[in-house]
């Protein structure tokens, strides 16, 4: 029974990560530049 519960709560932070990260890219911010559009010249979005 704890290691579903372990599971359960892995699977929810990872979830909740994701999710964090896809708000982000929707967002225009991003790991790979960091929004800053003059460094990367706009290829991140």
């Amino acid at each position: 029974m704890g290691t579903v519960v372990v599971a359960a709560a892995l699977v929810l932070v990872i979830g909740l990560a994701v999710r964090s990260m896809i708000k982000d890219k929707k967002n225009g911010k991003s790991l790979q530049c960091g929004g800053d559009c003059k460094h990367c010249g706009g290829h991140c979005h």
